[in-house]
């Protein structure tokens, strides 16, 4: 790790040089800015300044299913139910909602005065048009499988079944009833997730591609989508036909597309954005200065093997490259952020019921040893008939924060396993096409929950999932996953849980780096940004002095 650090330290100089130049700007109040950046008047508009850091993937609800366009979809639209400050589901469209005695029908009743940005009604029809679109194998959904519980869902998504047998249906215009396959713990939990957020049918009818510009967008949440220029910012302005108009107190919130922590930070130090990243560099004088603020955050950063690939259709290989990486180093010298080294998926704060944590229930399930990882790369070398290990390929997307912790994984390949490992960059979109079709060998990644269950970590690697890019399969693990999703018993649940995530780390198809949290800087005169745990940013109840 010497070198690493060396080059650490240089960082940490150049960047104190270029923080030292944005202060020189700090106490000054800036203007407002019109919608082009420009510095206008100022004014008594309410306007909150934040960082999408890239363009938005989709504001298809049904497409959008990443950070990326959470951000943006959570504000503009809204579902049955929403989560609240204390990150729990509730009353959100829907007033109330009657569940049936074996816990399998919910009926929602979707209040009198739920409206669309254009004044149209919103109703059970559009719910039953947006489920069943999310589930229709031709929009291609990447959250699909998230509405799997849904009698008829799966079987339709996978072209065994048509959407006539996709049990959800409109009593009424108010009054949506929706059948799963069992009882779920986590459902209103789940629905809380932008993919299954209406769409205003007779909109989407008339054009499909209604959600690709602010002038033709129409949603139903706390805010309008007003301008939107690709690739460089979007505007949300507050939506008087909103539900729940009266608790909404911002006029306006700017959206940057600001793709570096360093160029972000002196933002926010000059007054242009009202939130930011905090950067490893300056992280610790700033946690010392009392200035950065955490909050957890449900999700990993890891990286994925790809089995279909040599060397790592060889599991002693992948252990040997796993036990390699040291987790700990990376969070303390690289992204210095206070973040927990992973050594398991499930991330902590979910409890079983007795109470405890998932996480400590499990315990590590992976972790750093040389000598052994070293024997098990000559083991696994031996297996196949290897003299010289083929030539491995780390990939990563475009980010100056992924290009560090590659390297820094790089240099612990060379030093522990004595194994050169190339790097490679992507921009984000090819990155994620690429990876999906199995074309890197070893590749980064990261997950945050969609819904607040460890159910919804684990079964993203069921073969086929499309989120599993790994080409790993077995048959014993995907019986685990399907077996707790149909399990009422709680406490048989989690012990079928505990039992699919060992199955995965036995197999090794990832290596885990850290467990996330946010860790952010944040104007004082903003109150009321609600960061939940499963990386939805909420800004309904968002306020600027």
């Amino acid at each position: 790790m010497k070198k690493l650090l060396s080059v650490l330290m240089m960082g940490l100089f150049v960047l104190v040089l270029a923080a030292c130049t944005a202060n020189e700007n700090t106490g000054s109040e800036p203007g407002k800015k019109s919608d082009d950046g420009d510095k206008t008047e100022e004014t008594d508009e309410k306007v909150l300044y934040m960082n999408n850091s890239q363009e938005p993937t989709s504001f298809d609800p049904s497409i959008g299913f990443d950070s990326l366009s959470w951000a943006g979809l959570n504000n503009l639209m809204e579902g049955f139910t929403r989560l609240g400050q204390d990150h729990e589901p509730e009353e959100a469209i829907a007033e109330k909602w009657d569940i049936s005695e074996d816990g399998k029908t919910y009926t929602f009743h979707i209040r009198d005065n739920a409206k669309w940005s254009n004044g149209d009604a919103v109703t059970a029809g559009d719910f039953v048009f947006a489920w069943k679109r999310l589930l229709d194998p031709e929009t291609g959904s990447p959250a699909a499988f998230l509405a799997y519980f849904i009698e008829g869902g799966e079987a339709f998504n996978n072209g065994e079944g048509n959407v006539d047998d996709v049990k959800v249906k409109a009593v009424d215009d108010k009054t949506f009833e929706v059948t799963l396959t069992s009882p779920q713990a986590y459902f209103l939990s789940v629905i809380t997730n932008p993919a299954f957020f209406p769409i205003n049918e007779k909109v989407a009818t008339e054009n499909p591609q209604w959600f690709a510009e602010a002038e033709s967008f129409v949603g139903n949440g706390p805010f309008n989508l007003t301008e939107w220029v690709h690739d460089s910012h979007f505007v949300m302005q507050k939506n008087d036909q909103y539900w729940d108009a009266a608790n909404v107190k911002l006029d306006k919130v700017h959206w940057a597309m600001v793709d570096d922590t360093n160029t972000e930070y002196q933002m926010f130090q000059t007054g242009e954005l009202d939130t930011s990243d905090v950067p490893p560099e300056l992280s610790e004088q700033l946690f010392a200065d009392g200035k950065a603020e955490m909050v957890d955050q449900a999700g990993d950063y890891f990286y994925r093997l790809n089995l279909t690939l040599e060397p790592f259709q060889n599991k002693n290989i992948r252990k040997a490259f796993a036990m390699a990486v040291n987790q700990q180093e990376i969070v303390d010298f690289v992204t210095k952020n206070g973040e927990k080294p992973a050594y398991g998926f499930v991330s902590p704060g979910f409890a079983d019921p007795s109470g405890k944590d998932f996480r400590e229930s499990n315990g590590d399930l992976v972790k750093t040893d040389i000598e052994e990882a070293k024997a098990l790369l000559a083991k696994g070398m031996e297996e196949e008939g290897y003299e010289t290990l083929p030539e491995v390929t780390l990939t990563y997307s475009t980010s100056e924060a992924h290009k560090k912790m590659a390297e820094a994984v790089q240099q612990m390949f060379k030093e522990n396993l004595d194994v050169e490992v190339k790097l490679a960059n992507m921009e984000w979109n090819v990155f994620a096409e690429e990876q999906t079709a199995l074309k890197f060998q070893l590749s980064r990644s990261s997950f945050l929950a969609d819904y607040a269950d460890p159910i919804n970590f684990l079964e993203n690697f069921q073969a086929g999932h499309s989120m599993n890019r790994t080409g790993w399969e077995s048959k014993e693990y995907d019986q685990l996953i399907k077996d707790a999703k149909n399990e009422a018993d709680e406490t048989k649940r989690f012990e079928l849980m505990y039992e699919a995530e060992k199955i995965l780390f036995d197999e090794m198809p990832i290596i885990p780096i850290h467990f996330y949290n946010q860790v952010y800087l944040q104007n004082e005169a903003v109150s009321g940004i609600v960061r939940h745990p499963v990386g939805y940013v909420e800004l309904k109840w968002a306020d600027k002095k």
